[in-house]
């Protein structure tokens, strides 16, 4: 997957690999930036994956060394004020679609990602960064605060470290990403794809609806205090029981066999 094409169709490049949709953000010379034509384009490829029954697990990597560098400032500064609108709306509509997307994302992370570059990773189920990798929500340096990444950011790192890189814009290590959580493993460059893949297909082996409806349990319970969240818990792991997969996994287990999944 290499190139370096600007055109809208060649923005975000796609491959499905047994299961797995590998998302490429590809246009390296402009630092992978969100802009508007690359942000349609990627909602465009998770509305494919979205309801494509062979894919059970959505990678988003990038071409080049910086996996995003943001929004894309020129086209901010040149536009008006409902252009802009538009774009921040835009990149609204994708982080939450990547949410409630009922496959697991993950992030693949081999360079700088900085503002809305950073806030891509934060709100993807899970994240591989290589060694290499740095992450930074820098606009509070050119006027520009980091509000809408904030959103995601704060949500995936403690308030005082997400309140630390919003204030100062200084860049995180691999390392510090994974010690306050905001991606799930650091592996080395050289591995990198090879073990996000490997990540992936472990997942992918699972049955899609199940991990539809655990994803969905998770962020439904996730802001709730433990009442409420115990409440939607229950429920939704009733509805579970209830569909032919879980039935085929339990027995499979006891009848120490490999389970055939229905799927979704």
């Amino acid at each position: 997957m290499t190139g370096v094409s600007t055109d809208a169709q060649d923005l975000v490049l796609d491959e499905n690999q047994d299961g797995v949709s590998v998302l490429t953000l590809n246009n390296p010379r402009r630092r992978n930036a969100v802009s508007a034509a690359l942000l349609s384009r990627l909602k465009e490829k998770l509305d494919e994956a979205a309801v494509n029954e062979d894919v059970r697990v959505v990678i988003i990597r990038a071409e080049g060394p910086v996996y995003s560098s943001g929004h894309d400032l020129k086209e901010l500064l040149d536009g008006d004020e409902d252009n802009n609108a538009h774009v921040f709306g835009m990149a609204t509509v994708v982080m939450e679609a990547i949410r409630t997307l009922p496959q697991p994302v993950i992030a693949e992370v081999g360079g700088l990602a900085t503002a809305a570059g950073c806030q891509l990773v934060a709100s993807c189920d899970m994240a591989v960064a290589s060694e290499e990798a740095r992450f930074a929500t820098p606009g509070v340096r050119n006027g520009l605060f980091c509000i809408t990444p904030g959103v995601a950011l704060a949500r995936a790192v403690p308030q005082k470290k997400a309140m630390e890189m919003l204030l100062t814009g200084l860049p995180i290590s691999a390392e510090e990403a994974l010690q306050f959580g905001l991606v799930s493993r650091v592996v080395p460059a050289d591995e990198l794809h090879e073990r996000t893949m490997e990540l992936a297909q472990h997942v992918a082996n699972a049955s899609s609806y199940t991990l539809a409806i655990g994803k969905r349990s998770f962020y439904a319970q996730i802001g709730l205090d433990y009442g409420p969240a115990y409440e939607v818990a229950e429920k939704l792991m009733t509805e579970n029981m209830q569909a032919h997969d879980a039935h085929e996994g339990i027995d499979a287990f006891l009848s120490k066999r490999h389970p055939e999944w229905q799927g979704r």
